[in-house]
């Protein structure tokens, strides 16, 4: 079985979180929601997006790095939203993981601003093809921006926003199952 993390930090962007959450676990992927923000701190899962939305995580950041449980997973997925997106790029705990990631191969996920955010400042979009939130790409000096609804250079798999989750997820999937897989999950949700 595959395995993917989200990772959740206040101010996440919903739907961009949920989705992928969703069409993941629909295709078989395991999926650990994990938390990333000050509240995680404390030792609360408890995590409130930008809209309001709490959604409860299974796993705090900094307990799957002590317990160097990383290796087990094959992908990373960062929603957008503000703060989110800027409350993950700040913390060193999720930067650590991410790098991790991408330097074993993992698939390195990352959507809205997140790409421009998060994967920018850790040197993860250089000379690579990316996609962002518009306006956004201009954060990034070193990749190579695209306007499509996803954009895959390896195993860095980016997306433009709320609108575009959907699709985002069945990329995922696709890399990870095989292209027959993601177009199944498309399918049954109607996408």
């Amino acid at each position: 079985m595959k395995n993917a993390i989200v990772l959740l930090a206040e101010g996440f962007e919903e739907v961009e979180a949920v989705t992928p959450i969703d069409y993941l676990r629909r295709a078989g992927i395991s999926v650990t929601i994990v938390a990333v923000s000050d509240s995680a701190a404390d030792g609360s899962l408890s995590v409130k997006g930008a809209r309001g939305i709490t959604v409860n995580a299974d796993a705090l950041l900094y307990d799957i790095l002590r317990q160097g449980q990383t290796a087990a997973y094959d992908a990373v997925i960062i929603p957008g939203g503000m703060p989110g997106a800027a409350n993950i790029a700040a913390s060193k705990e999720a930067g650590t993981l991410i790098k991790e990631m991408a330097a074993a191969g993992k698939f390195v996920c990352a959507i809205c601003a997140a790409p421009a955010v998060v994967l920018a400042p850790l040197g993860l979009l250089s000379g690579k093809k990316f996609t962002c939130y518009p306006g956004m790409e201009e954060k990034v000096s070193n990749g190579k921006w695209t306007d499509e609804r996803v954009a895959i250079d390896g195993a860095i798999i980016t997306s433009r926003g709320a609108g575009t989750a959907g699709a985002f997820a069945v990329a995922i999937i696709g890399q990870m199952l095989g292209e027959a897989a993601g177009e199944k999950i498309a399918g049954a949700v109607l996408l």
